[in-house]
Formats: C-alpha cells, structure tokens, sequence
C-alpha cells in the first residue's frame, strides 16, 4: 500500500503565501486594505513635514550647518538648496523610514510571489518605480545620517494609493460576489485620477517654489484649481522655469488623462442607460415594486401594461421594473423618457436566468412578478419553454414573490402550475371563439369586463349608441363580504336570486357569483336554492366598486299601503322605486335618451302580480311574479319563458317525438394534454373511426363527400386554422357541453391547413358531429367543400408562421384580404376573426369612401388623447364582436394583481372550468312576442322568477343611419327594422315615403324595403333604375345638393348589386365544376326585402345595398333598469347548473324545456341557445 499525498504543490511556503496575499479574496483584500492605508499615511506625513518646514530659518544638510536663501527677481540664477533639502524633524523621520520599510519589504514580496520568469516586466512596472524612489532614500538615510535632510518625493504615494484602491474594489467585488456597477468604479477612478493630478501639482509647486516665491501650501492648491480650471486670474505665477516646467507638464497630462477618462465614463453612461443600471436595495426596503419580465418589449405591450396596471388608484404608489434581455427599442426608449413614466418605470436589461440581474431588479423584494410570453415567435412552443425557465428561475431566486405567467399552449401549463396565476392564451382564445357562435359578441363582452374603464367613453359622441354603448362598457367586476356591504347586507338569508334582482332594481349592480367561507371556489349563479350568509364573498358587475361609492339618500319613501296597488315596475324618472341612489352610476342615467320607457297608462297591479289570460289583450300591461325570498321548486322553470306562463300549459309539438341521435353524456376519454379541466360534454355511444372525420371523403362506413349529403339540420360552425394544436380541443368542450340541448348542438367542421395528428383525432373522434378537412381559408375551392354555404359561423383563427413579419403590423395582411373576400362571396356569413394586432381591426369590412368609419377613426383618435384602454372600442367591428386579438385579453393577467378572482370568474363564464353548482354563459334572444316586457329591469325579474337566470348584458342590433346625412333626409330613413310594428314601420315619413305607396314596394330601396312583406318582388336593377329616376324627380325641390349625394349613392348601390351578381356567378360556376349542389346557395343580388330583414335579425353587418345604412351591432354590459327592450335584442345569461338541482325535478325540467322549444318559431329556435 502505497500513501499518495495529494496537492503537495500548494503545500509549499511560497504557494501558501501566494494564497494569502494574492488568491484567496478576503485576505488578499486586507492586505490592499493595508497597503491603501499606508500611503494615504506617507502623503499625510508630507503635508505635516511641509508644514513645519520654514526656509527662512535656514537650508541645509543633516548635522550641517544652516545657511539663510533670499530669492532674487532680478536675478536669473537658481538656487537648487531650498529644492534639495528640507528640514525634518527627527520623529517625522523615524516614521517615514518604518512606514517605508514595510512597504518596501510589501512590494519585494509581492515581485517575488507574481515572479514568472522576466524580472524586467517586473522592474519597470511605474507603480515598482514609484515605490523604490519613495521607499530606498529612505533606507539609505539610516546608514548615511547627513542625507536625512534630502527632500524626498512622497507626494508621489497618491498615485500607488490610487492603484491600491482600484486593486481593492475589484477584490472587495469578488469577496462578495456580487458586480457593482462598472459606472461607480469608473466615477471612482475619474475623481481619484483627478485628485491626484491636483495633489501632485500642488505639492510640486509648492516645493519648487521654495527657491521663488516661497509659496504656501494653500496657495500652491489655490493656483492649480484656478489652471486646471481654465480660468487663470494670473494673480498667482511661478517664477522660476523648474516649477513653469512642472505647470507645463501637469497640464499636458491633464489634456491626455482626463478626455480619455471622461470618454470611458460617456461610454459606460451609455452603456449604462443601455442595460438600465440597477434598483437599489434601499429603495426596494421603501417602495414597493412590480417586475415585468419579457423577452422582447413592443410599445404595445408596454402601454397595455402600464395603462391597465396605474388604472387602480393604489396602485398609483408602485413602481415597475422591466427586466428584458434585449436593448430597449426608439418607441419604448420615448415613452420613458415622459415624466408620467420616467418617475416610476426603471428598465433593466438583462435575464431572468441570471441571479446577478434577478438581483438588480430586487426580485426577493418584489411585489409581485408578471412573466410574459412573446408570442409573435414563430415557434410557439420554444417560446413556452423559454417562459418555464424564466419561472423557474425566478422561483428558484426568490420563492416567496407571487408569479403571474402567460402561458401560449395547454399542454406547457403544468410545468407552471405552482405559479399563483396563469393565463393560458390557446385556451381562453379557442373558449372565447367558441361561446362567441352561440352568443354573439363573447370576445368583446370579455374584453370590456377585464378592462378597466370609468365608462366615459363616447360621452361627447352626438351618436346615442356610443354614449350608451361607452357608459356600459365601465361595468366591472368587484367583490366585497356580504356582511360589510350596503348593497348585499340586507338580503342575508334569502336566497342568491332574489338578493341579485333586488340589489340590480335598487342600487343597478349586478350580482353574478359568489365564494363561501370555507370553500374556495367560485360558484357562478348558484341559484335560488343557496341561501346568502354573512360571510360570503359576493361577485358583482358595477361602474365601480361599492367602496368607491357614496350614498346619497333620498327622502324617505311612505310604506306601503295595505292592499293599495303599486305603479308598476318602472314608470319614470320621479316614480321609480329606488332608496338610494349610487353617485357612481349617474353616468348610468339613461332618462333622456331613446331608450326611456314610455309612461304607463294605467298602473299594473303590483300587489299581486298575477300574469293575465292573454298577454297584450286590455288594458293592462302584463304582469310578472315576484322574485322569492326562499327558493319554491315548483315555481322554478328550466327553461326561458319570456312571453306567457300559458306557453307551459300547451301541449307538446310534434317535433318532440322526432328521433333525436343517441348521445351519452360524460368525461371525454382522451385529453389532448395535461392540466384540461374535466367537463361533462355530449359524447358518442362509440368513438367514430378515423376514417368518418374526414368531411370530404367518404370511406366504408358512408360515402358523404359534403355537407350537404350529411343533412345536418342545424347549421355549420367552421374553424378555420393552420394546425390541429391541442388549443382547438377547447373550441368543441364548450359547444359540447352537458348543457347544451342535443338539438341545438351545431356540426363543427375543421378547415385545416396541415393535417392533424393521430393523437389529435384521438381526442376529437369521441364528440359527436365533429369533421376536418384539409385546405386553407383563402382557397374558395375549400370553403365550399366544407359546407360554408350551410355554415352561420366561421371562426377564423391567426396562423401561427404569419404572426411575425418583417414590418410591423403586417401580420394580419393575408388574413384580412381573405376575409375580406369572404364578406362581399358570402355577406350573410358571421365570421369572427382573429387578428395579431388590435389596431388592425379597423381595416375589416373596409370601405373606402366610408364616411362613417372616417368619423369613428377620429373618435378613436380623440378617446386615446383622452387616455382610454378602450380607444379601439368603437371600431363596428369591435363592438359587434366579429374581430377578436388574443392581446386584449392581457389585462385579465394585469388586474389579478388586485382582483385575483378575475381568471377563475373568466375561466367559468368561458366554459373552461365547471365547478359542481357554478353557472353557465348562454344567451336568448327577445323576439317581438317578448316586448310586453318592455323594459331590462322587468326582463330580470321575469327571469328570476321563473327559470332563476342572471342576465348580464344585451348583445343589441340595429339599424343605422349615418349622422353625417343630411338633416331631412335622415328623417325620412329612420325606419329602423328595431320596430316592433312592422305595419307602422312601412309608413313613410316624408313626401317621398307617401308618394311611393304600396305600389312601388318593389322598386323601394333597401332602407325602407327592410319593413316590406315577404312577397315583395327581388330588387333588380332594371326596377331600380326607374326608381332612381323617379327619386331624382321627387327630390328636385328639396336642397340641392343633399339631394344629389343621395342620388349618387343609389348609382353605387346598383353598381355594388351588379358586382355581387358577378360574384355569385363565380360561386355558382366553382360549386358546379366541384360536383357540388348550388341549391343552397342563396344569390345575395336576389335577396328578398323579408331576406334583408333576416339578415339585419340576426346581426349580421354585411347589408352593403346601401352605403348610407348599415346595421351595427354592440354590447351593452348590465344596462340601467329602465333601458327598452329592444326586438331581436340578445341577453347575456348566467344560467345556474342543471346538475345542482335535485334529481326528481329533471323530468319535469326536460319536459317544460321542450314545450319551450316547440312553441318558438324555427327561425327562433335556430337562434335561441338554452
């Protein structure tokens, strides 16, 4: 056995010492400490020997005798004594000869451990120079006596005590391990550098002065100030050429040192505002903070956050720290450069993989970390992983920061799932698209929630829908513990559905949810079974929060009056029931607009508020029952019923004994990923082969080649996107809910541009009518194939490999031309889009010479200057919901940091999660059989009563006239297809309108034939011009020029008809060279009047017959009370869950459901989601 002694090299005397003076940081910083020490010492031990030195007693050598020197102007001699020898005190010099001992054994000791075989590089080192002209004399003067007195340049040690600093901040840097910034030791070195020059300057002079003027110490520092300084007052010189010469000398210096030091300090500054510097620690100790961590930082991203995150006033104190690894770009670089954010948005660049960075933004301090995605990568999923790393890096460094991370795929969520919040983009994207083809406008009535707004918007627009539409869009949600609220407090121990229509008929909020207690989950619309206790949280929908809110009480009301009967529900402005007004929802007061209710002829009973027989007939306004207390079962109706409780009585249509497809109910199989939410969905007895979801081929199990061979009986849903990710899984989960009736269940068609994976199908096969097919959305040819001709939705989804382009904002170039297209081949298409820019939305549906988009394009502008989140609000594609961007939902991660239930309430409404007893998002449209109810207000009592639904919001359309008309010709337009009396709407308003008579119906333009009968002849463009001549005729006598823009607009209305027969042809010609039955093509040329009707009821925008119409569409969130009803308005539902319910009622249920639906027309029925 052998002993093996390792490491004998560094057991050596030198190695130990090299290790102690040189490698190891602590003591090597000691030893720098010590040698910093020992020259500020030698150059305070001169300024003491000057001080006491005085040439007039006498110059000479040590032990010699003194001689007195008088300095001589006239002279030109020099007399070299006073320069060569000083007189020094035997103390002083016993202290400078030890001090210089040690630093010269220091320094020889220091050559001999960095030896490295040239002993030259060693000796002619300046700082070894230095040392041995300050440290040798005096040794020497040890040994000869008389040289004590020999004038010594000590002065020079500030120079080695500049470099042992330097040597000493660098190992101090290391000894802690952490990188101060480069700027402070540049800083550090500039202001030694120049305190050396004046130290060395004025301690020369005042030397070589002793054989001129005999200069003081302070004078000698007073000249080199005012030199160094440029000034020269001149009153002060040096008067022999030795100290001229050193004057000379300093000042060269000065002129190559210094600009090479003030140009490394530029740079570093640069460099500097380039990276950010640093947060320090004391201001995290004081100031709280966010951080934004990112991978790239685009002004857009910017401001969303900034605007949505300074939005809540306590947060108004907090200051954010972005933390990105790339250089901030010109735009970002301006905007925080603006006071507002320059005082309190610091920008560090670096990564979130460092410790070193994580600590310069203090994220062990932080308030909270938000850490977003980039998704205009082209590769989506290697942007994901980068967003794990970022989080596990910050978790890893600072465990106890909550983190809010955004998330791009499903499948990438589980890696994060310890984070507080995570906002899943595919999943709420595809959630929202879907919800949005059973109730309209989804993506928009999301987006107003998690904006914050104060609902100002549009409130100097002269267009009533914009003020109304703008007042509505401030709702948000809010929380507050039942026990501490005005407006919930009062209802405890009721149950939740009559505390939500009380508190929305009193105060105008909301109540949509609430959370127990002892149960963390948020149940949405739990409904009339669940009784309120003090100690819930209550979720509500309100311009702003109760706390926000003042209470102004009126005079108190008298009590009611035994067996008097009341007023009615809502009867005007003096007579409503209210206790108490809110300050805050004054801007909700909609009495002077169109919507005020119209007086009630004779009060309703409202003691008893018992239904009539029949509804409409007498004199009396039907009345609704009231809103329970406690929940009684046997008034609790599954269903909508908005007309007559008679309607429950009728017995059952024919339709329902029709087969309806066997369908099972339960948890699909296979899950595309990990971390999706269970959700009980229609699903087939037996997963469909592969083979069967192919749309456009047949195989051995059918031969369908089309949609039209499949004879599907409710219209299709087409998804248009580039791959089958696992995001497209939450596009069917919401339309196949448990939920959903089996007979309103539409087929879902895939328009794929890549074919899906097996494991995709996997995961699809088991949901009924479900198909794919591949092609692309610009292709006609696919469009067809698919069924788009039978389709009411197409959702179109951005594509992944187009979501970056090389100039800004032209992403979405391919999809809105395609769209486009889409529009003018198929106008009676619903087609939601999704764009990767917001501000892009204003080029969809795009018409040139649209005035009207001119004038929305200016409000816009003028609400950004205002500061709305919501500039974009206005544009009709935006608020009709028909263009979506996934951006917009980057707030709902932004206001979890002060309302931390935004995404599980989104999540719910979404369909995304379903928890046991939480609602459900729905909507139901009101037909004009529904407008006895007159007015919001009532509708929600009605629904409280009998099926304990919570509207939210109405989704309304209507016609439009364009304000920028003129005056009299508008008047005579305003026949609004939202008119309940179509009769009454066919009378003309102005000599035109009772010239043209029932006659000319056939020739009438689409603006007044949108109120004619079914039976009207098509509008053809050989009736129509005659009754543009006709029209010329008649408007002679009326203004001029009105008269002719209006001419000039039917010329463009027929040239658009002739161009849409045009395209029609070109469908109809594409639909028969691919085999395919042009039956159910429609020609748009063609449309009847009763055509366009349908058209603008159900929403559509595409009625282009005229330029100055145009039916728009927009979300009203918890409209006022008293807002009218208005036909074919749609209502935001929260329907509570079927499956909380006890199970005896779900026969009686199913059965009063289907009465509801047998007594709807077809056309409603197609459109009512229950």
């Amino acid at each position: 056995m052998v002993q093996v002694e390792f490491y004998v090299n560094e057991n050596t005397f030198k190695e130990r010492l090299k290790l102690f003076f040189i490698k190891n940081q602590r003591s090597s910083l000691r030893i720098r400490l010590f040698n910093f020490s020992l020259k500020l010492l030698t150059c305070l031990l001169y300024i003491v020997r000057v001080l006491l030195d005085d040439p007039a007693l006498g110059i000479g050598c040590w032990g010699c005798p003194k001689q007195n020197y008088t300095f001589n102007e006239s002279s030109s001699e020099i007399n070299w004594a006073p320069i060569l020898w000083v007189e020094r005190k035997t103390a002083l010099w016993a202290i400078q000869v030890i001090v210089a001992i040690i630093s010269f054994l220091e320094t020889m000791l220091l050559i001999y451990l960095s030896y490295k075989g040239n002993i030259w590089e060693q000796i002619f080192r300046v700082a070894f120079i230095l040392e041995m002209i300050n440290t040798l004399p005096f040794i020497i003067t040890i040994f000869w006596p008389p040289l004590r007195n020999l004038f010594i340049p000590v002065f020079l040690n500030c120079w080695l005590a500049k470099h042992a600093l330097e040597n000493m901040i660098n190992d101090f840097h290391r000894a802690i391990l952490r990188t101060q910034s480069a700027m402070f030791n540049q800083v550090l070195i500039l202001f030694c550098t120049l305190l050396c020059l004046v130290f060395t300057g004025t301690c020369g002079i005042q030397h070589l002065e002793r054989a001129g003027d005999n200069l003081s110490l302070l004078t000698s520092f007073y000249f080199c100030i005012v030199t160094f300084s440029t000034v020269g007052y001149g009153d002060v010189t040096p008067k022999i050429w030795p100290s001229q010469l050193l004057v000379v000398i300093m000042i060269c210096v000065a002129l190559v040192v210094l600009p090479l030091q003030f140009e490394e300090l530029v740079y570093l500054w640069m460099e500097r505002q380039k990276s950010g510097g640093n947060y320090s620690r004391h201001r995290a100790q004081t100031e709280k903070h966010v951080i934004l961590c990112v991978s790239s930082l685009k002004i857009d991203l910017l401001m969303d956050f900034l605007n949505e995150f300074y939005a809540h006033p306590r947060l108004q104190d907090y200051y954010v720290v972005i933390l990105c690894p790339t250089e901030m770009d010109i735009q970002v670089r301006r905007v925080l450069q603006i006071p507002l954010w320059s005082q309190r948005v610091i920008y560090l660049q670096g990564s979130a993989l460092k410790d070193q960075d994580l600590m310069r933004a203090k994220m062990d301090n932080g308030e909270a970390c938000f850490i977003l995605s980039s998704r205009n990568e082209v590769d989506r999923t290697a942007a994901d992983h980068q967003t794990i790393l970022r989080a596990w890096a910050v978790k890893d460094f600072a465990p106890n920061c909550p983190l809010y991370v955004q998330i791009l795929k499903p499948e990438n969520k589980f890696h994060v799932k310890f984070a507080e919040h995570v906002v899943c983009e595919e999943e709420c994207k595809y959630a929202m698209l879907a919800l949005s083809c059973i109730c309209p406008a989804t993506p928009t009535l999301i987006t107003l929630l998690v904006h914050t707004s104060r609902g100002q918007e549009g409130q100097d627009s002269p267009e009533q829908w914009q003020r109304m539409y703008g007042r509505c869009s401030g709702n948000e949600v809010y929380h507050i513990r039942m026990g501490d609220s005005k407006f919930f407090r009062e209802y405890e121990g009721k149950s939740f559905t009559y505390a939500a229509f009380h508190a929305h008929k009193k105060y105008g909020v909301c109540l949509i949810g609430l959370k127990r207690e002892e149960n963390k989950s948020i149940l949405l619309n739990p409904g009339p079974r669940h009784i309120l206790a003090a100690s819930d949280t209550c979720f509500y929908i309100n311009i702003t929060k109760e706390e926000n809110s003042a209470f102004i009480f009126k005079q108190e009301e008298k009590q009611k009056k035994k067996g008097s009967a009341g007023q009615g529900l809502y009867e005007g402005s003096s007579r409503l029931p209210v206790h108490s007004i809110i300050a805050s929802m004054v801007a909700m007061d909609l009495q002077n607009t169109e919507c005020r209710p119209a007086q009630s002829g004779g009060g309703s009973g409202g003691s008893k508020l018992a239904l009539p027989t029949e509804n409409g007939s007498g004199s009396r306004r039907p009345s609704i029952a009231p809103v329970l207390e406690v929940a009684d079962s046997s008034t609790l109706l599954p269903c909508d019923l908005l007309s007559d409780q008679s309607e429950d009585e009728m017995t059952p249509s024919d339709e329902e004994g029709l087969s309806v497809a066997e369908y099972v109910k339960g948890y699909p199989p296979n899950s595309p990923y990990i971390g999706s939410s269970p959700t009980l969905c229609h699903l087939l007895p037996v997963r469909a082969p592969f083979c069967c979801l192919r749309l456009d081929k047949g195989c051995k199990h059918n031969s369908y080649e089309d949609a039209k061979a499949y004879g599907f009986k409710n219209k299709l849903i087409i998804v248009s996107a580039e791959t089958a990710g696992n995001g497209l899984y939450n596009f069917i989960v919401p339309l196949r809910a448990y939920y959903r009736p089996r007979r309103e269940l539409n087929p879902i068609v895939l328009l794929l541009d890549n074919k899906p994976d097996h494991h995709f199908l996997e995961a699809i096969c088991c949901f009924p009518m479900v198909y794919y097919m591949e092609g692309s959305v610009d292709n006609l040819d696919s469009l067809l194939q698919c069924g788009i001709i039978y389709a009411d939705n197409l959702v179109v989804v951005d594509k992944e490999s187009t979501m970056s382009a090389e100039e800004d904002y032209m992403a979405d170039a391919k999809t809105i031309v395609s769209v486009q297209t889409m529009f003018r081949l198929f106008p009676s298409l619903s087609i939601t889009t999704e764009l990767t820019h917001p501000s892009n939305m204003r080029f969809m549906q795009f018409r040139a010479k649209d005035s009207y988009s001119l004038a929305l394009s200016r409000l816009e502008k003028r609400e950004r200057e205002n500061g709305s989140n919501l500039a974009f609000m206005f544009r009709l594609p935006f608020a009709a919901g028909r263009v979506f961007s996934i951006s917009m939902l980057d707030t709902l991660l932004y206001q979890s940091f002060v309302k931390d239930y935004m995404i599980p309430i989104t999540r719910l409404l979404l369909g995304l999660d379903t928890t046991p007893g939480s609602g459900y998002l729905c909507a139901m449209k009101v037909t004009e059989d529904d407008l006895w109810i007159r007015t919001y207000g009532r509708l929600f009592q009605k629904l409280c009563s009998s099926s304990a639904e919570i509207p939210i919001g109405i989704y309304r359309t209507e016609c439009h006239v364009f304000s920028s008309e003129p005056h009299n010709l508008r008047a005579q337009s305003q026949v609004s297809v939202s008119m309940g009396d179509r009769e009454d709407a066919r009378e003309a308003k102005g000599p035109w309108g009772s010239r043209a008579g029932p006659g000319s119906g056939g020739g009438t333009h689409g603006r007044h034939a949108v109120g004619g009968d079914s039976a009207e002849p098509p509008l053809l463009r050989r009736k129509s011009l005659p009754w543009a001549r006709r029209l010329s005729r008649k408007g002679a006598g009326h203004t001029g020029k009105a008269a002719a823009e209006w001419i000039s607009q039917q010329r463009l209305s027929l040239y658009q008809r002739s161009e849409r027969q045009e395209l029609s042809e070109l469908v109809k010609n594409r639909m028969k060279h691919l085999g395919l039955p042009t039956t159910g093509y429609e020609d748009v040329a063609n449309l009847t009047a009763s055509d366009v009707m349908n058209r603008v009821n159900l929403g559509y925008l595409q009625d282009e017959m005229n330029d100055h119409q145009n039916t728009l569409s927009y979300v009203l969130i918890n409209p006022p009370p008293d807002t009218r009803l208005e036909p074919n308005d749609i209502v935001y539902l929260i329907r509570s869950d079927p499956l909380a319910h006890v199970a005896s009622s779900s026969q009686s249920r199913k059965s009063s459901c289907g009465n509801k639906l047998a007594s709807c027309s077809p056309e409603t029925r197609d459109e009512t989601q229950f």
